[in-house]
């Protein structure tokens, strides 16, 4: 029995218009953001892993050099710092960011009267500009700051967050969780809307106080969103670049001890002298460890699922 629409296409006096759809139309319309795609991160990500191995400078196109500028790698000391600083600012950063914003998350989960305000309070670093927020968390944190002058106030005295290289790197990592609390706070607002909300009055219902309900109904019900955080947070966190850059100065702190990876791609690549090739196979080290993170997270989920 024929459908509708051919029965209708068959009457007397109706004229059916039919057209053929070319082969190319989809790459017509996927054109632009293919174009996009390749000319801002394939191209780039191509270049730069040609360029790994070549002696390439910004104005010398370089030579053919294999494996030389991963092997001087290993012999440089300024890389060994930026890996281990990197390391730390994925250690110190990313349980921050799993766990702040999922607490931040219940907190303001519930609809009552001015939760909107809250809810816009914590997400408005979020759109500020790290460059603002950098520049204002130095001023607080500075020797003659705000933060400093209440510690002595109080009697303490001043404490230097941003000339002791420890204190300096933790500094920075407060930034960065303090800016990315709403953005995930979002993120798990998102999931816990999700949770069905028989579970909780189940748990009540057996006597389940408020932590007992957090660990065997909300953290099981958002595990998931948990992974994902924890993959973006590390991989953010492992690229850090702004937040040092803005409160350790270019020369990365005292010494160059708070450089992170990043930052010594940034300071090596760059210039009318930069060794672009060397800058190139330290991206290459970066982008690698970044999808190892990305791996051994969703490797530790994977095995969480399997019973």
């Amino acid at each position: 029995m024929a459908s509708p629409a051919v029965e209708r296409a068959r009457r007397p006096g109706r004229l059916v218009s039919v057209r053929r759809q070319l082969p190319t139309s989809p790459w017509l319309f996927a054109a632009p953001g293919l174009l996009i795609i390749g000319a801002f991160i394939l191209y780039p990500f191509v270049s730069t892993l040609i360029n790994s191995f070549t002696d390439r400078r910004t104005l010398i196109p370089g030579e053919f050099v294999g494996l030389a500028n991963f092997r001087e790698l290993l012999h440089d000391d300024m890389f060994w710092i930026g890996l281990r600083n990197s390391t730390l600012y994925v250690v110190g950063v990313v349980p921050a960011l799993v766990l702040l914003p999922l607490l931040l998350a219940l907190l303001v989960q519930k609809n009552i009267p001015g939760i909107t305000f809250f809810r816009s309070a914590f997400y408005t670093p979020v759109v500020a500009s790290i460059v603002v927020v950098g520049l204002i968390w130095v001023w607080l944190l500075d020797e003659r700051g705000l933060v400093n002058s209440l510690l002595e106030a109080i009697g303490v005295g001043r404490v230097g967050f941003l000339s002791d290289q420890w204190l300096l790197l933790l500094s920075a990592m407060a930034v960065t969780v303090w800016k990315g609390l709403g953005y995930y706070m979002i993120i798990y607002l998102a999931a816990l809307a999700n949770v069905p909300r028989e579970l909780h009055e189940a748990a009540a219902v057996d006597g389940a106080g408020a932590v007992r309900r957090f660990l065997t109904v909300t953290a099981p019900a958002v595990r998931s969103t948990m992974v994902l955080v924890g993959a973006l947070s590390s991989v953010a966190a492992f690229k850090v670049f702004s937040e040092v850059y803005l409160m350790a100065g270019p020369d990365g702190g005292p010494a160059g001890e708070d450089t992170t990876l990043v930052m010594l791609v940034q300071r090596t690549g760059t210039g009318l002298t930069g060794r672009v090739g060397y800058a190139s196979a330290l991206s290459v080290v970066v982008f690698a460890v970044t999808v190892a993170l990305m791996l051994l997270v969703l490797r530790a989920d994977r095995r969480e699922d399997t019973p």
